[in-house]
């Protein structure tokens, strides 16, 4: 589907008349583009960096309503989302799966035990199930015996679901086009296309995949704007007003030796009372999330974000203060990362106040969709999609299935039944040829990870990857699970990826001093921008 020849065939066939074209190639724009595409329209996407390179690569992997939201009173919010929640529990099978939380409550957080009960019952309520249960002291030490008791009172379970972002992401853009859809990622929209009224009839695209890349103006009957975080610098094109609010959340990964959990944790930080997570992700535990203002001048200066070292301190201490007995440390982290939140501005005196609400936008024929968060994209496709048919004089979509049903487990010696689930879940309908493609030894795994060597040659051979980091950052994530991201296993992924992708030796070598550059800047346990 996107081998080596996928992109400048790609390139050859845009100049034709859009029905819509989708900026944006994060969860929206990829939910986007497969309800289009399933509809019948004529559809392109175009995302300036990777794939789910911005914030739907790097967020808290959690599928949820947001416990803390419903702290808030942001009550629809999280109706809505352990409502979708729950969808995508029955439709993304195995890859998106249930995690069960514990949320202990300490003397220190002022929260009295009724309160906190009341909260995970309608938490429950909302999702129409009954899940939760309260744990008393006693039982919360013998279940986490590495907890700090001091001033523990009592805790409640309950269930949200994880997730890995990226492969969300990209299984959602290959079905979309199986459909039909056109996907194209370091494709730039630099202009929007506007006629005399000021009306916004197509995009001017320029090729990222190389220095000084080629441009190309494409019309279309509607643009849509899904860019994330980067919403209102599109609308800037058109003379919009600024509407967003740019949040900063980042995240620390521990070894599982270090730092075991096999079920999640919800607890409020020592010194602000923030909600925060502890979550056992793809064999390894997360941590996180900070919630502060990003600032423009970050972004003028760092081409990613990052986590700083107070973010890295805070998170630190949060879980130092939860599990003492670990003795966690600096040393002890594997990689960091931070993400940037869309969130639509209303004046909150805090970030952590502000609403994760959507909205939706229609000026000057740019149709905008912004704000809300992973576990709601396809509320936020389908309400943008039915106010674009509306505007193309079209019937509203019909709700049909949006992720297709997964494929039997193939027959295959090699594989564990466990992992075998694992990559169906990530893969989907392409679980066969993915084993296929497979060499002798390739379908072992990548200890200690869930992952297999297949996978490598598979992204590179079928999934778009245009820079190592594409690969190791967000198609397989070893750069998040692997100390020194990975770096350990170059020459034996290179042995499988280099035929696959093209590359001569100096290319090679040119992009492994790439990624080892882009991993010190912005992932690393306390990342250095400096270098």
């Amino acid at each position: 589907m996107w081998n080596s020849s996928w992109r400048e065939k790609t390139w050859s066939e845009l100049d034709q008349s859009w029905d819509i074209i989708i900026i944006g190639g994060g969860i929206t724009g990829a939910g986007l583009l497969r309800l289009a595409s399933s509809a019948g329209y004529k559809t392109l996407l175009v995302e300036g960096k990777d794939f789910s390179s911005g914030t739907s690569s790097r967020s808290s992997k959690l599928v949820h309503g947001g416990f803390r939201y419903l702290y808030n009173k942001q009550y629809e919010v999280t109706r809505e989302s352990v409502r979708e929640r729950e969808w995508l529990l029955s439709e993304a099978e195995e890859l998106v799966n249930p995690l069960p939380f514990l949320l202990a409550n300490y003397e220190q957080y002022h929260v009295k035990n009724i309160e906190l009960w009341l909260g995970v019952v309608i938490y429950d309520l909302f999702a129409s199930k009954w899940k939760h249960k309260r744990y008393s002291r006693e039982k919360i030490l013998r279940d986490y015996p590495k907890l700090n008791p001091d001033g523990l009172m009592m805790g409640c379970r309950y269930e949200d679901a994880n997730v890995d972002d990226s492969r969300l992401v990209v299984r959602v853009l290959r079905e979309a086009v199986r459909e039909g859809g056109t996907a194209l990622n370091y494709a730039r929209a630099i202009d929007l296309l506007q006629d005399n009224s000021g009306k916004v009839h197509g995009i001017l695209l320029k090729d990222t995949s190389v220095q000084n890349g080629r441009e190309i103006e494409l019309k279309s009957r509607i643009v849509i704007n899904a860019s994330g975080p980067w919403t209102d610098e599109v609308r800037g094109h058109i003379g919009a007003p600024n509407r967003l609010r740019k949040l900063r959340g980042s995240h620390l990964v521990f070894p599982y030796e270090k730092f075991p959990m096999d079920t999640a944790l919800t607890l409020f930080h020592p010194k602000d009372k923030r909600a925060m997570f502890v979550i056992p992700w793809e064999g390894t535990t997360l941590v996180g999330t900070t919630d502060i203002d990003h600032p423009a001048e970050f972004e003028q200066q760092y081409s990613e974000p990052f986590a700083t070292r107070e973010e890295v301190g805070y998170l630190l201490d949060a879980v130092k203060m939860m599990f003492p007995d670990l003795r966690l440390e600096l040393d002890d982290i594997l990689s960091s990362f931070s993400g940037l939140r869309p969130v639509v501005r209303s004046g909150a005196a805090t970030p952590s106040k502000e609403s994760r609400a959507h909205a939706i936008w229609l000026e000057k024929g740019l149709l905008t969709v912004t704000g809300g968060k992973l576990t709601t994209f396809r509320i936020m496709a389908e309400q943008t999609m039915n106010t674009a048919a509306a505007y193309l004089g079209r019937a509203p979509l019909e709700r049909k299935r949006f992720f297709n049903k997964l494929p039997d487990l193939p027959a295959c010696d090699e594989l564990d039944p466990q992992t075998g689930v694992y990559l169906l879940g990530r893969y989907g309908i392409e679980i066969r040829n993915l084993i296929e493609t497979a060499r002798p030894g390739e379908l072992q795994k990548i200890s200690p990870l869930p992952n297999v060597w297949a996978e490598l040659r598979w992204a590179a051979r079928e999934e778009a990857v245009h820079h190592l980091d594409d690969l190791l950052l967000r198609r397989v994530r070893l750069g998040l699970l692997l100390p020194e991201g990975g770096t350990e296993l170059l020459p034996a992924i290179r042995s499988i990826v280099q035929p696959e992708l093209g590359w001569c030796d100096e290319r090679w070598e040119e992009e492994e001093r790439r990624y080892r550059q882009i991993w010190k800047m912005y992932y690393a346990p306390v990342p250095d921008a400096s270098c």
